[in-house]
């Protein structure tokens, strides 16, 4: 068995899923895209522009994408996010940069915890980044 997370971009994400799969890849070691496949003329679920299905790695880890032009009655969730154990104060403070940013939304602010540290680690924070994905960044101890 293999769990693979899977995004699904709809409503105002919709039209944003190769953008997002080029950004996650470009901002992230050992990353690609593995695949793009878009909709064909006519196809039901999509346009030719849009993602159908595609494949790209974060760190080695392998996501799946998709979107869709119908009118679903959700989207993404904070409450299901991505949790991101870092090595060093140098790289949470770069993804965090980079994920919060450019029409990001800073849920819990990245800080340095030395008393009361959620019980995670020495640094701590929280954001849903311009595609409406949320990530939590964990320094270890």
């Amino acid at each position: 068995m293999q769990i693979i997370p899977f995004l699904t971009f709809v409503g105002d994400q919709c039209g944003k899923a190769e953008e997002a799969m080029k950004f996650y890849t470009s901002i992230f070691p050992n990353s690609e895209i593995k695949s793009i496949t878009k909709y064909a003329e006519g196809e039901a679920g999509g346009t030719p522009e849009l993602v159908k299905y595609g494949v790209f790695t974060i760190d080695g880890l392998e996501y799946r994408v998709s979107e869709s032009n119908y009118n679903h009655a959700w989207s993404f969730s904070p409450g299901v996010s991505l949790f991101i154990e870092c090595d060093s104060e140098k790289e949470i403070k770069n993804l965090y940069k980079a994920l919060s940013s450019n029409g990001g939304k800073i849920m819990i602010p990245l800080d340095n915890y030395d008393t009361d540290n959620y019980g995670f680690g020495k640094m701590f924070g929280w954001c849903e980044d311009q595609y409406g994905i949320s990530w939590q960044f964990n320094l270890s101890e």
